[in-house]
């Protein structure tokens, strides 16, 4: 890297974010060896990957805070690939060129976007000086860390993400006594898209560990927070887990993208209007079919993306897809010891569920580690 900011640089393939998908795309360089003759820069504002999936246990003290890291840096370089610390601000897909943060100009012959998505938060409730929204996972994390144990905390979001936050927040290690919670979902209600069978059980644990339920909106009305017609207050903390909204610059850089400004991408995470651009993660959204921004979409796609870049890099179509399977496993972390299972249709509660999670997510972690440290 140069010491100068606005000095510009090229390469024939940047990876601009460090995503799950582009840590697969790293990992398969190590594996078979970075593609002849091809210049890659990786380009994210911070050194490590959060695993926001192990957030929720490491709040209720079942796993340090530090042990959901993946060394992106440390893989880039395993990779012989150039790591350049910043964040894209502006994208021009006809020029071929990213801005970053510093000012800094980055060219390009063939890019991939995996940055992933922005809060929406202060934009669906209102702003707040005690709102903190769950996006960047790594802000989110440094906040929680530095500040004492909350007394009350509204929980916004009724998907996965804010379900398991709501049980970690009333299991906060260190604690005394443990926080209140209240967990408001919207008017999607409780875990839309899950089976009842998930949903009944959620629901249970949330009775049972005394967390109370609102199926309304949460919203600051005159500096105070409401779900619906019902006041919440008084509140310490209010965190946002209501999903990713895509940043600005997307939409600015003339890419195809859907009504929420995502990338659009075909089944090869190829761009719909520029074929020298893939994206995958929470930036883009699949135009052939409706799926959720979800780490688990954007680990699964990770290696077909790899695969594609590497076709295109010597000249040839991308040939693989990824096609999601009908149903994806889901293990929701209630925080107490235990954990909720959901495939489809079917349900399972246990400690055996939280412990065979710890063994996916740590298992996923150690691969990653052992690729850096080879």
């Amino acid at each position: 890297m140069t010491s100068d900011p606005t000095a510009v640089n090229s390469c024939n393939l940047l990876l601009a974010g460090g995503g799950h998908a582009h840590v697969a795309v790293l990992a398969d360089w190590i594996r078979r060896g970075p593609p002849p003759s091809v210049r890659t820069v990786l380009l994210t504002p911070e050194r490590h990957l959060r695993y926001s999936g192990m957030v929720p246990g490491w709040l209720a003290g079942q796993h340090g805070r530090d042990e959901g890291l993946v060394d992106c840096a440390a893989l880039a370089a395993r990779a012989g690939v150039e790591w350049v610390q910043g964040r894209c601000v502006a994208f021009d897909p006809v020029g071929r060129s990213v801005t970053t943060d510093s000012g800094k100009s980055i060219a390009f012959d063939c890019a991939s976007l995996d940055t992933g998505g922005v809060g929406r938060g202060a934009a669906l409730l209102g702003d707040d000086p005690r709102l903190l929204d769950v996006r960047p996972i790594d802000a989110f994390a440094e906040r929680i860390a530095a500040m004492p144990a909350p007394a009350r905390v509204v929980v916004a979001g009724g998907g996965a993400g804010g379900v398991e936050l709501a049980f970690a927040l009333r299991n906060l290690a260190g604690a005394d006594p443990r926080p209140e919670v209240v967990l408001v979902t919207g008017a999607d209600g409780l875990l839309p898209g899950f089976a009842e069978a998930v949903r009944s059980r959620v629901a249970t644990a949330l009775i049972r560990q005394g967390i109370a339920l609102h199926l309304a909106e949460a919203r600051f009305v005159q500096g105070a927070i409401t779900a619906g017609e019902a006041a919440l207050e008084p509140a310490d903390l209010v965190i946002a887990a209501t999903g990713s909204a895509a940043p600005a610059w997307v939409r600015e850089s003339g890419l195809a993208v859907d009504a929420q400004g995502f990338a659009l991408v075909d089944a090869q995470q190829r761009s719909l209007s520029h074929p020298h651009i893939f994206a995958a993660g929470d930036v883009a959204a699949r135009s052939d079919r409706a799926l959720a921004h979800s780490g688990v979409h954007a680990v699964k796609a990770g290696p077909v993306l790899a695969t594609n870049l590497r076709s295109v890099l010597a000249g040839e179509a991308p040939q693989h897809s990824y096609r999601p399977r009908r149903h994806s496993l889901y293990l929701i972390n209630t925080g107490d010891g235990s954990a909720i299972a959901s495939f489809g249709p079917l349900a399972a509660e246990g400690r055996w569920v939280l412990a065979l999670k710890h063994r996916i997510d740590k298992g996923w972690i150690a691969t990653y580690a052992a690729l850096a440290g080879a």
